[in-house]
């Protein structure tokens, strides 16, 4: 007999009692869909929101009952799957009486680079010139294609200097899977000498010794930080095991795409450097966490890691792909964690650092994409690779993410001590009609300094007395055609759309200053007040760095505001 079908089962006080237990019942058919789907796979608590993307790719949704029944499935509360699932921006939450989206759903890119190429003309006019029944068109964060802007995603297809006719197209061909451009694969890396490095140090190398080659060469944390990457090697060994890697591939810094960049071309590269720097601090298992705005490098990622297990170069299940779900705030490192557990992205209070407590509570070496790329070639090629190049005062390379108002927007490799003006020439100068206004040095956090400050090495450390920093090193170009005014509003609203919500500073200082700032003429002291509120009492670095595009612009281009 069901239980349902019980009288007087759940008994609570005089009376025939429930017929069920309190709360949302889970549906038998819904039930038995995500166990199809969860097939073969555990039900550990860390895999939640990998299941939500099952759930998610499958129905196109996560409805009330699918959540209740995963729920039932991984012997979780349905508030504990509701509040993970609601938190991340590519989960559409159906309540019961909701209706669905539609079966596609284009995302147009409103970063600063994208919205100076006509991003929001560009989504008015597929808003105005599609059927909302069949296609949903939502404004969404920067998608690491910078170089190719305008750009949105339709369905998992991104299309790159994106017309409302390129659309319509894709959408009558059925054209709506990601694109996977050639790369270099493990047997062509192989042929090149790809993971001798690797073996020898297996073999009896010295992980002191190649902390040391590591450290000789300069290399600092490329995700933006700049800490001295040898030195964490240290810190996560000092601590007993189990120990963990986190590759930090969340990379949602609008006006970043460097990383993508080379996963595109040569993975292992990175995938050599992220297992030299496994076996360096005896990790136990290496996570890799991809944002999923990057479902061509996801999938070139599974490829190559399945291809490694079949060559014996690691064992099946050392490294696990975990797959963002749209949050940049999971871009801080402990946030990162947190998601990695199945949780909501939510940065950690500090100290404990994570080279003690991180994922699973355990020792954590946490790197980025690009600064794996780099320790690979240090091994292969030697220190000299970085330590050789000079340029004022500064050593190593730097790989420039430039985009806005140049004529070859890309990835592009100089010296460390490059100046804005260097970077400009690289880029094929300024577009024809456009004269040098302003610059975003690293991202939306940096601010905008202007053009008269053209002589700065654009590294770590040179940057801060400024009042910006060089972090991932996303440049974006302003003309005199752009108004800082206008790219600073964008981006706090990014900030505003990303804030997570712990901190109260954080929430209510970017919504404010939103408001604030598109205004005819700024309250400075206002902004001023709560600029300084946020860098103070925020927890991370998103609201300790937010107000950067406000006191600049106010420094720099005071006659528009």
């Amino acid at each position: 007999m069901a239980l349902d079908d019980r009288k007087g089962v759940w008994k609570s006080g005089k009376g025939k009692g429930r017929r069920t237990p309190k709360g949302r019942q889970y549906d038998d058919a819904a039930l038995t869909e995500v166990r199809l789907l969860l097939q073969g796979r555990g039900r550990d608590r860390d895999l939640l929101i990998e299941f939500l993307h099952l759930i998610q790719d499958k129905f196109g949704h996560l409805s009330a009952a699918h959540l209740r029944a995963l729920a039932e499935e991984m012997r979780l509360s349905m508030a504990e799957v509701y509040e993970v699932a609601s938190f991340y921006a590519h989960f559409d939450v159906i309540k019961e009486d909701e209706t669905p989206p539609p079966a596609l759903t284009i995302r147009v890119c409103d970063s600063l680079s994208c919205e100076l190429a006509g991003s929001q003309q560009l989504q008015k006019a597929l808003e105005d010139g599609l059927d909302p029944t069949e296609v949903r068109v939502l404004r969404a964060p920067c998608m690491g294609r910078c170089d190719t802007a305008p750009v949105l995603e339709l369905g998992h297809k991104h299309i790159d200097h994106a017309t409302p006719e390129k659309v319509r197209s894709a959408i009558a061909a059925g054209d709506t899977h990601a694109v996977i451009p050639e790369y270099e694969t493990l047997s062509a890396y192989r042929s090149g000498g790809g993971y001798t490095a690797l073996a020898d140090l297996r073999s009896g190398g010295d992980w002191q010794e190649v902390q040391e080659k590591v450290l000789s060469s300069g290399l600092r944390g490329l995700g933006g930080a700049g800490f001295p990457s040898g030195k964490k090697w240290g810190f996560v060994r000092m601590n007993e095991g189990p120990r963990y890697l986190a590759v930090n591939g969340d990379e949602g810094e609008p006006g970043t795409f460097k990383d993508r960049f080379y996963l595109e071309r040569t993975p292992h590269l990175f995938l050599e450097g992220m297992l030299i720097a496994a076996w360096a601090v005896g990790a136990e298992k290496a996570f890799i966490y991809m944002r999923d705005e990057y479902p061509a490098v996801l999938a070139i990622l599974a490829n190559e890691i399945s291809a490694l297990e079949d060559a014996g170069l690691t064992p099946p299940g050392y490294i696990e792909l975990r797959r963002g779900a749209g949050a940049y705030i999971c871009g801080e490192e402990s946030a990162m964690i947190e998601s990695i557990e199945g949780k909501r992205g939510m940065p950690r209070h500090r100290p404990p650092f994570v080279a003690a407590v991180g994922i699973f509570g355990r020792p954590t070496l946490v790197h980025n994409v690009e600064t794996l790329h780099w320790v690979a070639r240090v091994c292969r090629e030697g220190p000299e690779i970085l330590s050789s190049v000079e340029k004022n005062g500064r050593v190593g390379l730097r790989s420039y993410s430039v985009s806005g108002r140049v004529k070859k927007p890309g990835v592009h490799l100089l010296p460390a001590g490059s100046t804005i003006s260097d970077i400009i020439a690289s880029a094929g100068g300024m577009l024809d009609g456009h004269e040098f206004k302003a610059y975003q040095p690293g991202g939306p956090s940096s601010g905008l300094l202007p053009a008269h400050m053209n002589d700065i090495p654009l590294d770590f450390d040179t940057l801060q007395p400024h009042g910006s920093f060089i972090g991932s090193a996303a440049v974006v170009v302003l003309s005199d055609q752009d108004r800082a005014r206008d790219a600073a509003l964008n981006m706090l609203r990014f900030f505003e759309d990303e804030s997570c919500g712990q901190c109260t500073p954080c929430r209510v200082g970017c919504e404010k200053a939103v408001k604030l700032m598109q205004s005819e003429t700024w309250d400075q002291d206002l902004l001023e007040d709560i600029s300084a509120a946020m860098i103070d009492a925020s927890i991370c670095g998103l609201g300790q760095a937010a107000p950067n595009p406000i006191r600049l612009t106010i420094k720099h281009f005071a006659n528009e505001i």
